[in-house]
């Protein structure tokens, strides 16, 4: 069996593959301060949860956007899994071209997800990922990785104005019943929930006018759903887009294309 790592800069996402088939995912907050023993006790007790052991793993993939937790994972797989695992990265075949100006300046993550949406749809794309930051990934028809933007998540926007605005509470995300709201909670709800489907739409929509083409529009990540409800512009919901995209990754290092 193949297990699947995504490190992201707050939360680290697990799944184990058997084959093409995703047996089982579990979610980690991100925790540079952890040791290897740590983490090797945590992956054990979710590993008992589904009756598996560390000497079930044949091989790892890890892609990870937070460095020092590169070293923390590679002990955890030397001394607990006793393998070396494969890293997105400088020299791993993806199987995509980067025409960005320094492709080493992409995110693991982005890299991925483009990877696993052009393989599914084989046209042109615009990934969403509702991350720690929004990231806007644009793939050609001919599955080149072209770019994108990257715009502060949800999470960061929010804690800014709650931690500015003294006098207004926190409250949940979630959509309101109007846009022109009624009281303050509502009001806030009504900004970031409205604010943060039109910048999605806003971006986007600059995209397929830049590109001269309607993309299909996948979004993956925490939100993804909720915002996709609202939104004009994404056409569909992949919750395990990067864990598909690291398992397709896998495969190319493994068998070819």
């Amino acid at each position: 069996m193949l297990l699947v790592i995504d490190v992201g800069n707050t939360n680290t996402v697990l799944g184990i593959y058997r084959d093409k088939q995703l047996l089982h995912d579990w979610r980690l907050t991100t925790s540079k301060s952890r040791t290897v023993d740590e983490y090797a006790m945590l992956v054990h007790e979710l590993f008992g949860l589904s009756n598996l052991h560390f000497t079930d793993i044949d091989d790892v993939i890890i892609s990870c956007v937070v460095p020092p937790m590169l070293g923390t994972l590679n002990g955890l797989c030397d001394r607990y899994f006793k393998l070396k695992p494969y890293v997105v990265g400088p020299g791993i075949k993806t199987g995509m071209p980067i025409l960005y100006d320094n492709p080493k300046e992409v995110g693991a993550d982005r890299i991925v997800n483009a990877v696993a949406a052009y393989e599914k749809h084989r046209r042109s794309l615009i990934v969403v990922d509702f991350g720690t930051a929004t990231t806007f990934d644009y793939i050609s028809g001919r599955g080149e990785y072209l770019g994108g933007a990257i715009a502060p998540g949800l999470v960061i926007s929010t804690e800014a104005l709650f931690d500015r605005a003294s006098k207004l509470p926190r409250v949940e995300f979630a959509k309101p019943p109007q846009v022109i709201a009624k009281n303050t909670v509502n009001s806030m709800q009504s900004g970031i929930f409205f604010g943060y489907v039109g910048l999605v739409d806003g971006i986007v929509g600059r995209m397929q006018e830049e590109a001269k083409e309607t993309s299909l529009v996948i979004a993956t990540g925490g939100i993804s759903t909720l915002i996709a409800k609202a939104s004009q512009t994404i056409d569909e919901v992949d919750p395990n887009l990067t864990l598909e995209g690291l398992q397709i990754i896998y495969l190319r290092n493994n068998t070819g294309f």
